[in-house]
């Protein structure tokens, strides 16, 4: 679980059910995080509801704190519950993306380093 969870509400009131559903969804985003970006890995959730012309609105925007960068997710839905799981969905994509990114050189250089001590090289036969 992501230690480090800050929720504010604008416009809403975020019972119990709700902070606790927040908590579980975005705090378990942890394992999809490399290992040396969980300890300082931390989360500012901002929960809004709005009421618009064409309906009820509410918006869940969370920040994701990485060593390297911020992941900014923002998502509208019917309701706060819907937001949560789209911004999670939405976090989990560019969690893996910033994987890719900032965990790749390290990737590529241990398969290197297996194949290099694998390798097999050809000797001439002698005739």
């Amino acid at each position: 679980m992501i230690k480090h969870l800050d929720i504010t509400q604008v416009h809403a009131t975020a019972d119990e059910p709700l902070r606790k559903y927040l908590k579980r969804k975005i705090g378990r985003l942890d394992r999809y995080l490399p290992r040396p970006a969980r300890s300082v890995a931390r989360v500012e959730a901002k929960l809004m509801e709005a009421k618009s012309k064409d309906g009820n609105g509410a918006t869940c925007e969370v920040r994701l704190h990485l060593p390297a960068e911020v992941i900014h997710v923002s998502e509208t839905a019917v309701n706060l519950y819907a937001a949560i799981d789209i911004v999670e969905l939405k976090l989990r994509q560019r969690i893996t993306k910033y994987k890719e990114l900032h965990m790749g050189v390290r990737l590529r250089h241990r398969i290197a380093r297996r194949f290099k001590r694998g390798r097999i090289v050809e000797q001439p036969l002698d005739v």
